[in-house]
């Protein structure tokens, strides 16, 4: 998934997709302890995805942020 894609998506979809990224991580990773992996290019792709995933949380918190600051003030 490109981060344009990612952008694209809403604050609960995105942190869904983190959430599933996470869990299959997480999964891969007990899969290579305990057996061979298939794909071991895609515990890399999902490393990647999870940290674009919080690049893009990070860039929208000073947006809230000034949202929550500016309607503080009009009240």
């Amino acid at each position: 998934m490109k981060a344009k894609e990612l952008r694209e998506m809403s604050d609960e979809q995105l942190a869904q997709v983190l959430k599933e990224s996470r869990q299959g991580l997480f999964q891969l990773r007990m899969q290579a302890q305990t057996e061979r992996l298939d794909v071991p290019s895609e515990v890399r792709r999902l490393r990647r995805l999870i940290a674009r995933v919080l690049t893009i949380q990070r860039e929208r918190e000073p947006k809230k942020e000034e949202a929550v600051a500016s309607t503080e003030t009009s009240q």
